[in-house]
C-alpha cells in the first residue's frame, strides 16, 4: 500500500526489522520507507534524540529476497503513543545503495500488485 501523505517521494509500508547503532533494543520495525526517509515503530522506550545521526541496519522480510543493509540517517521527529513510539528519520546515505534501492523497488512492486509480504 502506498501512503497517501503529501510527500515528494512515495512512502511504502514495510515490515522489515531494524537495529539502531548496533545496540539491542528488542524489536523495532520500519512502518514505512521511501528513498528519502522512513518511520520506525517500537513498543519499547528507545533513547533517540532529534537532529542526531544514527546508523540503522535494515533486515528485510524474507519474501523480499534481499540481504540486510545499512542506512545513515538523521532523526527528525518522535511521536509517543499509548502502546508504541514512532520515529521519523531522513536518509542521508546508503553505503550499500543497490540493496536499498532493490528493497524500495520491491516495496513499490508489492504496493502496485497487492502482493503480500
Amino acid at each position: 500500500m502506498i501512503l497517501s501523505e503529501n510527500r515528494k517521494n512515495k512512502r511504502y509500508r514495510s515490515i522489515a526489522k531494524v537495529r539502531i547503532d548496533g545496540a539491542d533494543y528488542g524489536e523495532i520495525l520500519i512502518k514505512d520507507l521511501s528513498i528519502t526517509g522512513c518511520c520506525l515503530e517500537s513498543t519499547i522506550n528507545i533513547e533517540i534524540k532529534n537532529g542526531t545521526r544514527y546508523k540503522i541496519e535494515i533486515i528485510p522480510e524474507e519474501a523480499a529476497g534481499i540481504g540486510k543493509f545499512e542506512l545513515i540517517t538523521e532523526s527528525k521527529w518522535i511521536q509517543g503513543g499509548s502502546y508504541s513510539t514512532e520515529f521519523g528519520f531522513f536518509i542521508i546515505e546508503s553505503p550499500r545503495g543497490k540493496l536499498f534501492q532493490r528493497y524500495v523497488d520491491y516495496l513499490a512492486w508489492r504496493a502496485e500488485t497487492g502482493a503480500s509480504a
